[in-house]
């Protein structure tokens, strides 16, 4: 899995896509994460920011990780069309 998230809602998809990948349940996964059910919801949904240990948290128990590099010099759009 190699997708591009620029945003905090883009973010939530991805990790609500590898969660149902996966065919778990958001109370699920909070157990994995050591987090509540709550704040898996919250960080799907992209529409509160996220503590940063609680992202990487959630990452780590679905085996993915996080990277920085270069944006691409895309249109915004085009990130858009990926969701």
């Amino acid at each position: 899995m190699s997708d591009l998230a620029r945003t905090p809602r883009q973010i939530g998809t991805l990790i609500q896509r590898a969660r149902k990948t996966r065919g778990w349940t958001q109370t699920q996964l909070a157990e994995r994460a050591g987090l509540r059910q709550a704040t898996i919801s919250i960080i799907e949904s992209g529409e509160k920011p996220a503590k940063l240990d609680s992202l990487l948290a959630v990452l780590a128990a679905l085996d993915l990780e996080f990277r920085i590099g270069a944006r691409s010099k895309g249109h915004e759009r085009d990130i858009e069309d990926l969701f």
